[in-house]
């Protein structure tokens, strides 16, 4: 069959392309911070204003050559627009669905929320450190976790003195909360 009648997989949902700490869990709203929404909208306008229109000229003058079928400049832009373009659908759906929540603005709040800084101490008598934040922020390597990720849900409504219990792979874990704060978190 000619390369003309297939197709590839454009109308795929873009949902489903994401790891599972990546996916929102249905019906649940999309909490994310300011500066994670921040982060979001520049990648978005970043696409959508620099890198496609400089694209799709190129695709455009690389289409105006003749012969699209050896055209590697036409068939790598085509394909580099289709990547685009599913990633401004998947931006453009998250922005909308958004809902903003500013832990600065949570003032003398004793309990663990979304936003929140927590400083955990493990049975190893190690102290961490977490941040609670949206699905698209999380950041394990910095101590940003997704407020949907078992740790999080673990340490939700918890106040400072406080044992949560946590299932992990290797067995049952239990942790001490030792410090809630609510702070602006910073872009790097």
């Amino acid at each position: 069959m000619s390369k003309a009648f297939t197709r590839e997989n454009d109308a795929s949902d873009d949902e489903d392309e994401l790891e599972p700490a990546q996916q929102l869990p249905q019906g649940l709203k999309n909490y994310i911070t300011p500066v994670g929404y921040q982060r979001l909208k520049d990648e978005f306008d970043h696409l959508w204003k620099a890198e496609r229109p400089v694209l799709v000229q190129t695709i455009t003058w690389a289409a105006s050559n003749g012969d699209r079928s050896e055209n590697g400049d036409y068939i790598y832009g085509k394909k580099r627009l289709r990547e685009i373009d599913r990633r401004i659908r998947f931006l453009s759906k998250r922005l909308d669905n958004a809902e903003v929540v500013d832990p600065a603005q949570r003032e003398d709040c004793d309990q663990v929320f979304f936003g929140a800084t927590v400083t955990v101490c493990g049975q190893d008598g190690e102290a961490r450190t977490y941040s609670i934040v949206g699905v698209d922020e999380a950041d394990a390597g910095r101590g940003r976790i997704s407020w949907v990720s078992p740790l999080a849900r673990a340490l939700l409504k918890a106040r400072e003195g406080d044992v949560v219990t946590l299932q992990t792979p290797g067995g049952r874990e239990e942790i001490e909360v030792t410090e809630i704060r609510y702070l602006s978190l910073n872009l790097d």
